[in-house]
């Protein structure tokens, strides 16, 4: 078994990115993720930047090895489908507004009398409870209702949120983790489960120890660029052509970093200790900058590689693309898209001894896999298809 979730039959009511990066990565694994999407329009990535032969590549990228069917949830004849195809399937995944699922018949509840023993998890910005639960979210909501958009950017200038999505990429892989757990104690108990994922919460748990400043010592933190709460330096400088990275957590590296620089920096009692060189960090920052400024990026990460020290230059996404590191480790993929063509993308993200996780299929054109699925899984004839998409069930 090259493919570990081979056996494994997700039916998907994802749109957009938390849900369908969670899916992805168990379509990646082996699972069969069959997308339910609306009829006409599909998932709204479909109509989102970039584009090739009017073909999102966005789309593309998120719903590789998936398969995709059309179906109109809000008629009885896509209810009583949906249903039918939760009785195939061995988890069941959304994220649409809280208690959308609900009001089509189509909740936890209603999937277990057809499937008692179900695995369906929800993501959604702020869980199915609680007083923001019908509250409407995106990314940048979400970062902002963690705390992390708060805590992200420069203190004399105004927040900035992350980036990249990463509330909604961080409650999909939230997701999927909690959806393996659920399959392993599926597997020693023989009971399904529901599980409730809030973009809120999971961007709140990787807040570092900000939340515990505040509990632990009444600390607020706020923002601080580039720098770090416990250690310095770890920042990010300019140099005589652009930019680099340092980070030195402890001591001995910092010791390190000093050497590489021919200064004698801990001697200055103010700096001769990780503590104490984050609480005069102002008095530091310049003499290190100064330096910094007299080097080019290459100079200093080729001095500091060689004595151990943390530090990366500011790579564009054309150089992290063709990266050596990226490179040599397969990280790039290619798609075979019937439309778009032949592009590269990020493949998995982690490497097995055993497992592979190659794109088996590009991502399904809208509807594609309809046909094929009301067949096989619920023996539909080719007459009732042609009926249901006459009548715009599907």
């Amino acid at each position: 078994m090259n493919n570990p979730f081979e056996n494994i039959t997700i039916l998907d009511f994802t749109h957009v990115y938390s849900g369908p990066y969670c899916t992805m990565l168990f379509a990646d694994l082996g699972a069969r993720v069959i997308k339910v999407e609306r009829p006409g329009s599909g998932d709204d990535t479909r109509h989102y930047l970039p584009f090739k032969n009017n073909e999102s590549g966005y789309f593309a990228y998120l719903n590789r090895n998936k398969e995709s069917i059309t179906l109109d949830l809000k008629s009885p004849e896509g209810k009583e489908i949906a249903l039918g195809l939760m009785k195939q399937s061995d988890i069941v995944i959304e994220n649409f507004s809280a208690g959308t699922m609900e009001k089509l018949g189509l909740s936890y509840e209603e999937a277990r009398k057809v499937h008692p023993d179900i695995i369906y998890a929800s993501i959604s910005g702020f869980g199915q409870t609680g007083p923001l639960c019908h509250k409407a979210a995106y990314d940048n909501i979400a970062q902002a209702m963690s705390g992390l958009l708060r805590v992200t950017g420069y203190p004399d200038q105004p927040p900035v949120k992350v980036g990249v999505s990463i509330a909604d990429a961080n409650a999909g892989i939230h997701a999927a983790f909690c959806l393996m757990a659920a399959l392993y104690y599926h597997e020693h108990t023989g009971k399904g489960q529901y599980i409730d994922i809030s973009m809120m919460e999971t961007t709140m748990s990787v807040l570092e120890n900000f939340v515990i400043q505040y509990t632990l010592n009444g600390v607020v933190p706020e923002r601080m660029g580039n720098e770090h709460s416990a250690s310095a330096p770890f920042d990010v400088y300019v140099t005589k052509d652009d930019y680099v990275a340092v980070a030195t957590a402890s001591n001995r590296l910092f010791s390190r970093m000093q050497d590489a620089m021919g200064m004698d920096i801990m001697s200055d009692p103010r700096f001769a200790e990780n503590t104490l060189r984050r609480k005069n960090y102002v008095e530091l920052k310049p003499i290190i900058g100064a330096w910094m400024k007299e080097h080019t990026t290459a100079d200093i990460v080729s001095l500091f590689d060689q004595a151990g020290v943390p530090v990366a230059p500011l790579l564009r996404i054309d150089e992290l693309v063709h990266h050596p590191q990226i490179r040599q480790r397969g990280m790039m993929e290619t798609q075979h898209h019937p439309i778009i063509g032949d592009f590269e993308m990020p493949g998995f993200p982690a490497h097995f001894s055993e497992i592979q996780t190659p794109v088996r299929k590009a991502a399904p054109l809208l509807g594609a896999d309809t046909d094929d699925v009301l067949a096989v899984m619920l023996g539909f004839s080719k007459e009732k298809i042609q009926e249901l998409k006459d009548r715009d069930i599907v």
